[in-house]
């Protein structure tokens, strides 16, 4: 099993895959998107790496204002959700993304990208940062539960 973690954005859609353990997000992709309504090609390729790299799970960032309050991008990525789990029949969870793209800039710019190559792959970082954070939650969770199991 697999899960993909998504960054959606107006103009680009960041890919990030897990390892088969489930432990760690690799970046593997940006979709470029030529409309911002369209989306049939999007979920085209969505769904070939679904099939790929045979994920199960979707997580997909989801942009919130830093004061918590919900706007336009919001109800794009909700809408996007739908489409999403209509078209793979997967589910798809949603995951709090603020934050993620100015992280990946910032860990690009320590590693000494110039800015072209930070654009070019941020993304794709924040896909990872996305997909890493829900990884994580669950290793913790798995690890709760664990701790609590009588002997």
């Amino acid at each position: 099993m697999r899960i993909m973690g998504l960054d959606f954005g107006a103009k680009t859609v960041g890919v990030a895959i897990s390892d088969s353990l489930l432990l760690t997000a690799q970046g593997i992709e940006i979709i470029r998107r030529e409309e911002e309504n369209k989306l049939r090609r999007t979920l085209a390729r969505i769904e070939e790496l679904i099939l790929e790299y045979q994920v199960e799970e979707i997580v997909l960032g989801l942009p919130r204002h830093m004061n918590n309050t919900e706007g336009a991008r919001v109800e794009l990525t909700m809408e996007f959700k739908d489409k999403l789990e209509r078209r793979t029949g997967l589910p798809v969870v949603l995951w709090d993304e603020r934050l993620t793209t100015v992280a990946a800039d910032k860990a690009m710019l320590e590693a000494g990208l110039n800015r072209t190559e930070r654009k070019a792959h941020v993304d794709k970082i924040a896909a990872c940062l996305i997909l890493q954070g829900y990884l994580d939650m669950r290793g913790m969770q798995k690890q709760e539960k664990q701790e609590r199991k009588p002997f």
